[in-house]
């Protein structure tokens, strides 16, 4: 693998399995872009998106009438019925007066162009829908909407209250794959089976919040894989934070946190495998875990657990529970690869072509993380990051379907 990662052309071969599987096909990824659909893994990877249904070309950026949306827009690509695979004319920065209700069985694939949603309008709504695929878009700087009506699919519109100004918002979604997106100053909602792979993430507080409620039953079912994503630099907590559910962390390149990398409350299964972990110089910052709110005789019985991960600079985690392999087959969805490669399996995270810049001032080309963000925080000049899968209720605000 090392010696075909070497030789490879544009990231071609790097054993990283969603990139190989469809970067090196031997084809033109631009005349077979739907061959992505048959590359997912994890617990999102039955997301078909708009896999055998016609290509949508957006080519405007407007969003002037979110009730009756020009054709050639995104809204009006993301509302029909049916699978669509929507793909952009050239690069774009599409400011959303409202929020962007995204139907069942579509792709947004950004490949061949700069997309960025978001910039000071509203993002993007996945309200129970299924079979999403996000893939190689900028998402960041999303800021509140609502109180207006927006159409949801081509015969129905309603009246929508007002929303949190998250990036990803997902309500009672499942089959979701985001893949190779960069997100900043958002946040995100519930979901039954996601992957989030090979995006990256930096300068921020709070990362990835993975259910907002504690006392919320029906999240005790939901299955997520977080793979070979790069938390990056000014990171403080969150990388994720989970609760209840089924999380199996894989092959992540963890460069630094302030805080903590993965916390939870509410007994979560956590399944960490062949990550890099690199602790901050903080002394009082080596461990990777953290029990939120949680006394420690309630917490020694969840199962957590650490396998063939990588602790740099004395990072440790601290396992616990029985270490049940039932219980951790619930929280496995892919076979882990060692840690010694997590550089060649992360080395294309982020939007395919853009220049990471790990410098502490900036994240992405054109970014500037100095200013205050716009998704509230905790005033330190970040703001909230663009992934929070929540159940509607806490901060998630509510279930905003339309009516």
């Amino acid at each position: 693998m090392q010696e075909a990662g070497a030789a490879g052309v544009g990231g071609c071969m790097t054993g990283n399995p969603i990139d190989d599987c469809w970067r090196c096909a031997g084809t033109d990824w631009r005349q077979d872009r739907q061959r992505l659909a048959d590359c997912g893994i994890g617990f999102g990877r039955n997301a078909l998106g708009g896999k055998g249904g016609p290509m949508y070309v957006v080519t405007e950026s407007s969003d002037r009438d979110p009730v009756n949306p020009v054709p050639g827009t995104l809204r009006h690509a993301a509302i029909q019925e049916g699978p669509l695979w929507i793909v952009f004319a050239s690069d774009m920065a599409i400011r959303l007066n409202e929020e962007l209700l995204v139907n069942s069985y579509k792709t947004i694939d950004g490949s061949g162009a700069s997309v960025h949603i978001g910039g000071g309008g509203a993002c993007i709504t996945l309200q129970y829908v299924s079979n999403v695929i996000i893939h190689n878009v900028h998402v960041h700087d999303c800021v509140p909407a609502g109180n207006a009506n927006v159409r949801l699919s081509p015969t129905h519109y309603g009246w929508r209250t007002r929303s949190d100004g998250d990036g990803i918002s997902l309500f009672g979604a499942r089959d979701v794959w985001v893949d190779h997106c960069a997100l900043w100053r958002c946040a995100d909602g519930l979901v039954d089976a996601i992957t989030v792979s090979n995006s990256y993430f930096a300068h921020h507080d709070e990362v990835m919040l993975l259910g907002a409620s504690d006392a919320y039953l029906p999240d005790s079912g939901m299955q997520v894989t977080i793979a070979f994503n790069r938390f990056g630099p000014g990171l403080v907590q969150r990388m994720p934070r989970c609760r209840r559910w089924y999380f199996h962390i894989v092959n992540n390149d963890y460069t630094s946190w302030e805080m903590y990398a993965i916390g939870g409350s509410a007994s979560p299964t956590i399944n960490s495998q062949g990550n890099r972990y690199i602790a901050p110089a903080d002394p009082n910052a080596k461990e990777v875990t953290k029990r939120v709110d949680t006394a420690e005789g309630q917490w020694t019985g969840w199962n957590w657990r650490t396998e063939g991960d990588m602790m740099v600079n004395g990072a440790f985690f601290v396992p616990s529970g029985e270490g049940l392999e039932d219980i951790f087959d619930k929280a496995s969805s892919t076979d882990p690869k060692s840690s010694a490669l997590v550089d060649v399996l992360t080395q294309n995270a982020g939007v395919l072509g853009d220049l990471r810049n790990d410098a502490e001032e900036t994240g992405y080309r054109g970014v500037n993380y100095a200013g205050v963000g716009t998704g509230g925080g905790n005033g330190n000049g970040y703001g909230y990051l663009g992934m929070v899968y929540a159940n509607g209720g806490g901060s998630g605000g509510g279930d905003r379907r339309c009516r």
